[in-house]
């Protein structure tokens, strides 16, 4: 099967995003995709240390739940760290809007430019859109994958053996598995996945304001609209029992980019989210060698991955609410208009919820956690992340017991600036059973 790659026109009509001005305005009109750079105080969620929240991300949490963090396009920015006040903002659609269109100015923009998916679309739409995806995501739904989900760690595990002694898990392992799941679980035809790969960090690297983040959506999402419109053409290499072709199909009410728009919220958090969650949970087992024992003993799989969701947290904002109205959140008065953003990682470690807080401890009986959002918008991938995640840290776990890092903890290389906080790369020495036999 050939491998489809995204033609360069469409690549570079998506990076076409920056306006003359460059300055974050277009004729007098804001315009966040043009911004350059974000303002230093405006990137306190997305710091850490190693796995880490930085010590200031606690901070402002002692100094209330939600604090003023900045100012950016004339609106104030609040940031909410306390768990049950963002359990609370993120589960209230009526107060809270996730629309950002009025923040994109007003010129022209092609189909993949314009927000869309679940993630920025506030009710009814959001809710029309999500019942279609809903029941695709079911736990019963989901037992259908198991076998294939097993045979592509094994797949994954075979080719790390093969590369070994050593290997960068990150590229190997925790990238590789859920990319090919989800690509399985699309029905999409094979695809390059260096470029998605590269796409996929492009999405969520801010550090280039919002002109990188924007230019790789509008990318991916051209790739997938038109996938969808050559299916209806009868034209696309799609998986007729895919999950992609069976929403074409049945649901012929749907536009091709609302459809396209979909398939990407369900395409990158499929992949993006998921390695970033292996990578740095591998990292964390890695310093705990009780805990990845226990798991090549087939034992306590679900209150690790439980465990490694609340204290890793990935993801690490939820996406922006916008005030729709004059709010109180705790004895902070936000103003119509207002910006919040939900620090998935501050309220993930927030310790009042009963959980360790800061320490990694997969015994606790509560491991209260955020990693998936909540409300409207929790996402709806959840149930197969925690699948993957079983299935392939238990599968690392058996194949190589006396997995190590490579290279010291210090020269590590962590994602600099990201909504999505990950590893680049995590080289380590697998040691396996089948190895030692062979060097014996």
């Amino acid at each position: 099967m050939a491998t489809i790659r995204i033609p360069a026109s469409v690549r570079s009509a998506a990076l076409r995003l920056v306006t003359a001005r460059g300055d974050g305005g277009s004729g007098g009109t804001l315009d966040v995709s043009a911004i350059r750079h974000f303002p230093a105080r405006a990137r306190l969620p997305l710091l850490r240390n190693g796995v880490d929240p930085v010590p200031e991300l606690a901070a402002a949490r002692s100094r209330g739940d939600v604090v003023r963090l900045t100012r950016v396009l004339g609106l104030d920015v609040w940031l909410v760290t306390g768990h049950d006040l963002a359990r609370s903002v993120l589960a209230d659609g009526d107060s809270f809007s996730n629309d950002v269109r009025h923040l994109l100015g007003n010129r022209p923009r092609s189909a993949a430019e314009r927000v869309g998916g679940l993630g920025m679309t506030d009710a009814p739409d959001h809710t029309r859109l999500r019942r279609v995806l809903t029941p695709e995501f079911t736990r019963h739904r989901l037992a259908r994958l198991e076998d294939s989900l097993d045979r592509i760690v094994a797949d994954c595990l075979d080719d790390m053996d093969a590369r070994g002694p050593v290997v960068d898990l990150v590229e190997r392992f925790a990238f590789a598995v859920p990319f090919r799941v989800i690509c399985d679980l699309l029905g999409l035809p094979e695809v390059d996945r260096t470029e998605f790969r590269a796409l996929g960090s492009a999405r969520f690297d801010l550090r280039q304001g919002g002109q990188g983040t924007f230019g790789a959506a509008a990318t991916s999402r051209e790739f997938l609209i038109s996938l969808v419109a050559r299916h209806r053409q009868g034209t696309a290499d799609l998986d007729p029992d895919g999950l992609l072709a069976r929403i074409v199909d049945g649901h012929p009410e749907l536009s091709d980019v609302e459809i396209g728009g979909l398939a990407d919220g369900v395409f990158l958090g499929g992949y993006e989210t998921s390695a970033s969650m292996l990578a740095l949970g591998t990292l964390v087992l890695l310093r705990d060698p009780e805990t990845y024992a226990a798991l090549a003993q087939g034992g306590r799989a679900d209150g690790v991955v439980e465990e490694l969701l609340r204290y890793v947290c990935p993801v690490q904002a939820a996406f922006p609410r916008f005030a729709r109205r004059d709010v109180a959140l705790g004895d902070v008065r936000i103003a119509e208009g207002d910006l919040v953003l939900v620090s998935l990682t501050g309220a993930s470690r927030d310790p009042r919820t009963g959980a360790a807080g800061d320490e990694f401890d997969p015994t606790s009986p509560t491991s209260t956690h955020l990693a998936f959002g909540h409300g409207l918008h929790r996402c709806v991938g959840a149930e197969l992340a925690r699948m993957e995640l079983r299935a392939a840290l238990t599968g690392l776990a058996t194949r190589f017991p006396h997995l190590g890092l490579a290279v010291e903890m210090g020269s590590l290389s962590f994602t600099p600036l990201s909504a999505v906080y990950g590893l680049e790369s995590l080289p380590v020495r697998l040691d396996s059973r089948s190895q030692v036999a062979r060097s014996a």
